[in-house]
């Protein structure tokens, strides 16, 4: 029987090879928001993925969260990027940049001007940005006007549309994870008593109102969302998770997107929810049920089965194994990935990752 995760699949205008969606993963070498030549060898060695989904790209400058991530709101940022979209494209891939605007996930450190991040209330993450000089304490961001509200949803649909000009083969906003999107959903971070805030109507409009914009610009076949129900990371607590991403789902519907995305965070009964209520494809980040390690390929493989999901994605599998359908044809060996060199670095632990092919050559030398 054929592997369900290496069977193909149509995600919106996209004819995949296979369900191995690479998730995205922030690597932290972007220099100046630069991507460059080493990032494009990196992703192009996962092309064999049905889809790779790039590390978090902030869309302006006050949407940067950390320390070298790339943006993609400049001509140089596109020129930058397109290097890295070729490469995956000459090995026959397709990618899709992440759209990420961090909120109060920042620091003025950050930023040329000194200015205090945004968020949708002016409440504290009580987390710290790592710098080179070592933890700053994240300040308390300033409460987003309904201009900045406009100028945000602007970021992102300017973002997309540079997308397009950058190559890339779709757009993954990033609404998981505590960063801007997510902050506007939670009720412990959108404390708004305006149209944006409130009830489970109004914390959904932003996210809403970033989809429409998008999915006007570029296609709602070529874009997509991401979520993560119940995650805590970046202190977040939703108090309404199930009902809030149920209604997300319904709220969605009618624009046709390529596809839902869903971090699971041990929340199985609210992606059941979610995906009674989502009408299109869905890629599902699961949950390891084998422990405090990572998803599996079983774990993926079930997610397949059930119904629960279209395709899948994985992170550290990826990271670690450049020729992931390859391995999982064979039913392995996997490498394992290294946390030390996870963000930032050279080529070690980003580019060195042996694949079957040069792990059996060195077995014979």
């Amino acid at each position: 029987m054929v592997n369900e995760l290496l069977a193909p699949v149509t995600i919106g205008t996209l004819d995949l090879p296979n369900r191995l969606i690479m998730a995205p993963m922030t690597r932290n070498r972007a220099p100046g928001g630069l991507v460059g030549e080493l990032t494009a060898e990196y992703y192009a060695q996962r092309a064999a993925a049905g889809l790779i989904i790039t590390e978090g790209t902030q869309p302006c400058v006050i949407g940067q969260g950390y320390i070298d991530t790339p943006g993609l709101h400049t001509p140089e940022q596109v020129a930058a990027w397109r290097l890295v979209t070729d490469a995956v494209h000459r090995r026959g891939g397709r990618i899709a940049v992440q759209i990420m605007h961090s909120g109060r996930i920042g620091h003025p450190c950050l930023y040329p001007g000194g200015e205090l991040p945004l968020a949708p209330s002016a409440i504290c993450s009580g987390e710290r940005l790592y710098t080179p000089e070592g933890l700053l304490d994240h300040p308390t961001p300033r409460e987003m006007t309904l201009a900045d509200i406009d100028q945000a949803i602007e970021d992102f649909v300017a973002a997309a549309r540079l997308a397009m000009d950058a190559g890339f083969d779709a757009v993954e906003l990033h609404g998981a994870s505590g960063y801007l999107i997510h902050q506007f959903l939670s009720d412990n971070t959108n404390r708004r008593t305006d149209a944006y805030g409130g009830s489970v109507a109004g914390r959904l409009r932003f996210a809403v109102e970033v989809v429409q914009g998008v999915a006007d610009a570029i296609g709602p076949d070529r874009t997509g969302l991401r979520i993560s129900p119940g995650i805590t990371y970046n202190g977040m607590n939703e108090g309404d998770t199930d009902v809030l991403y149920a209604e997300l789902a319904r709220a969605l519907r009618p624009y046709g997107l390529a596809y839902l995305h869903v971090s699971e965070n041990g929340t199985r009964e609210v992606t059941k929810i979610i995906r009674e209520e989502w009408n299109g494809p869905l890629i599902l980040n699961p949950h390891p049920w084998s422990g405090d390690e990572p998803a599996s390929p079983a774990d993926g493989g079930e997610a397949l089965r059930s119904g629960l999901a279209d395709a899948v994605s994985f992170g550290r599998l990826w990271l670690a194994n450049p020729d992931l359908p390859a391995r999982i044809a064979a039913d392995g060996p996997y490498n394992e990935a290294d946390p030390g060199t996870f963000y930032g670095g050279d080529h070690r632990g980003y580019t060195d990752y042996p694949v079957l092919s040069a792990e059996a050559e060195g077995e014979h030398r």
